[in-house]
């Protein structure tokens, strides 16, 4: 039997690669304090126990292939497991996921499980075009790895904002790289983006708008 069914709030971010979900996520988390699931960071911790699947999965993010779902997905019951034994979880944010259909019906169903009501997707649209402006222009910083967006007062920043190390361009951030981004977000995202569209429960945000009135319209998407 499911648990019982609760307010505590989830926030799906979606969008093309470029499009800010990073920078919204840090607002609303420091808005609603909220925290986050991030598949990236529960598959590296994975990966540091030197069992079979940590080593496949270290083998898989060093060579950069995708991760199989139910792998991402253990990781992600374990994390709600954890959530659910913790009284001051407000809710958190779906950070990586989910990237294909699949993942999302499976997200679905472990948030049915474990009762998490509350869920809000919210798309941020960003043309293919100011996507590829965007990542040929984004920075990272040499010293602590914080990626720095080309958009608003971010453009004019010359040192990291947290640590003030120095910025350089990303190494994956070529023309070519991008496009086969774009094409895997056309391939497998966007199909996620039309199955909550057709569920009624995704709201599309405009994300080539300034930092500030994207994350004012988020807010009132949140409120519907």
């Amino acid at each position: 039997m499911a648990k019982a069914k609760n307010n505590k709030l989830v926030i799906v971010l979606l969008g093309r690669p470029g499009a800010g979900k990073d920078t919204q996520q840090e607002l609303l988390k420091k808005k609603f304090g909220l925290t986050s699931i991030s598949t990236g960071d529960l598959l590296r911790q994975r990966a540091k126990i030197q069992d079979f699947t940590g080593k496949k999965i270290g083998q898989c993010i060093n060579s950069g292939n995708r991760m199989a779902t139910p792998i991402a997905f253990y990781l992600w019951m374990q994390k709600l497991e954890e959530f659910a034994k913790k009284q001051n979880v407000r809710g958190f944010i779906v950070d990586g996921s989910p990237r294909t259909v699949y993942e999302a019906e499976m997200l679905e169903m472990a948030l049915d499980w474990y009762g998490w009501a509350n869920k809000k997707v919210i798309y941020l649209w960003l043309s293919a075009k100011e996507s590829m402006r965007r990542l040929t222009k984004r920075r990272i910083c040499q010293k602590c790895g914080e990626i720095i967006p080309y958009i608003g007062d971010y453009k004019k920043l010359k040192k990291c904002p947290r640590c003030e190390g120095s910025l350089v361009a990303r190494a994956d951030d070529t023309r070519e790289g991008i496009k086969k981004r774009l094409a895997w977000f056309k391939k497998e995202v966007l199909p996620v983006v039309n199955y909550f569209r057709k569920r009624g429960e995704l709201r599309q945000i405009n994300g080539e708008q300034p930092i500030e009135k994207v994350f004012q319209d988020v807010l009132g998407a949140l409120k519907k």
